[in-house]
């Protein structure tokens, strides 16, 4: 079902449920046109180095605002897995199936069973796999949660055109001496996909990137927004987004359009995190600045710059804050993520 290579060694799956959305929707798109309404329901992907390396693998309790808003929130289990059955139901709770992207033994998992998101957020060794990692982690049966890169190159690939996560990775601060930028932005450039996010990690140097995905042919487009919103701060209103949107709807409008002229390229959906959860931006990059200088005192560069600065600020006085801000914005996601999947097929 999947348009991938026939070689054995390098194994797909899904589960039965993605399976039979992916083709219903393959059905409806070859019977009836893309777009059109079908049988099954759409799939919405996300992603898994949030589980594998962004979130605490023991159990946490939370607020008492953040029980109210989401009172399914399992505080007897691990907070990784705990957010994984959030956000999956998250995606149902709006009529779409969700699949989670990892790999699992070399396999390219498409959609994880209980078991296997068990097995993945319990795992202490999964690796941190982008787009230059899939060959190597696949060919020695290796696990590990896929990026936003990765994952949008696989949903791609699996026929899924709906991704959310938490936050797009960006061009980096003091890129100008390291070239340090983010593979997100290349994938999401050459895969069909949109990405419904919190916007830019505000520890990027958020104006370098919007230059980034000017120059790449990013679309970028704020859900009830005109600022670039910053993952959990509020959006800044110096950066302002050409393309704005009133709801899902009006969402599937444009990037159905950008796709009849661009079909091969992706395209991001950025809405500002939940108000009630939203952090002080001045507080927010004064524990951000404390975390840069730390990490240039440890030598921490490349690919373990984000993973470090993020807990970093997990560590710091706002951290139960911070944590809590960025469920409730991937939960968020999630769901918007869904109602769009299903605008994109209605009639």
């Amino acid at each position: 079902m999947f348009p991938h290579t026939n070689d054995a060694r390098y194994p797909w799956k899904a589960t039965d449920e993605v399976a039979h959305a992916l083709t219903a929707g393959a059905r409806a798109a070859g019977r009836l046109g893309e777009g059109q309404p079908d049988d099954g329901h759409p799939v919405v992907a996300l992603e898994s180095t949030v589980l594998t390396h962004g979130l605490p693998r023991e159990p946490r309790s939370m607020s008492a605002k953040f029980m109210a808003a989401f009172p399914e929130w399992d505080p007897t289990i691990a907070a990784n897995l705990a957010a994984a059955k959030c956000v999956e139901s998250a995606v149902r709770s709006r009529g779409a199936v969700p699949a989670t992207i990892a790999l699992i033994d070399g396999c390219v998992c498409v959609g994880l069973a209980h078991n296997e998101l068990a097995q993945l957020c319990a795992n202490e060794n999964a690796k941190k796999v982008s787009l230059r990692d899939m060959g190597s982690v696949i060919a020695r049966s290796e696990s590990g949660g896929t990026t936003v890169a990765a994952t949008a190159a696989i949903a791609a690939r699996a026929g899924i055109s709906l991704f959310a996560t938490g936050g797009i990775g960006g061009v980096h601060r003091g890129w100008s001496h390291s070239l340090d930028f983010s593979a997100d932005l290349l994938a999401i450039a050459t895969h069909r996909i949109l990405v419904v996010s919190a916007g830019v990690k505000i520890l990027l140097d958020l104006a370098a990137t919007m230059e980034a995905l000017e120059s790449l042919g990013i679309p970028v487009i704020g859900y009830r927004t005109t600022s670039l919103p910053r993952f959990t701060v509020a959006p800044d209103p110096t950066l302002e987004l050409s393309t704005h949107v009133r709801d899902a709807s009006e969402a599937a409008g444009v990037v159905a359009a950008h796709w009849s002229v661009r079909p091969s390229s992706g395209a991001l959906l950025m809405q500002p995190c939940p108000e009630a959860f939203v952090l002080p931006a001045q507080r927010t990059e004064l524990a951000l600045s404390h975390a840069l200088a730390e990490a240039t005192r440890q030598g921490v560069r490349g690919s373990a710059t984000t993973p470090f600065l993020l807990a970093r600020l997990a560590d710091s006085g706002d951290g139960q804050e911070m944590l809590e801000a960025n469920l409730a914005l991937l939960f968020a996601n999630a769901a918007l993520a869904a109602e769009v999947a299903s605008a994109l097929r209605a009639p």
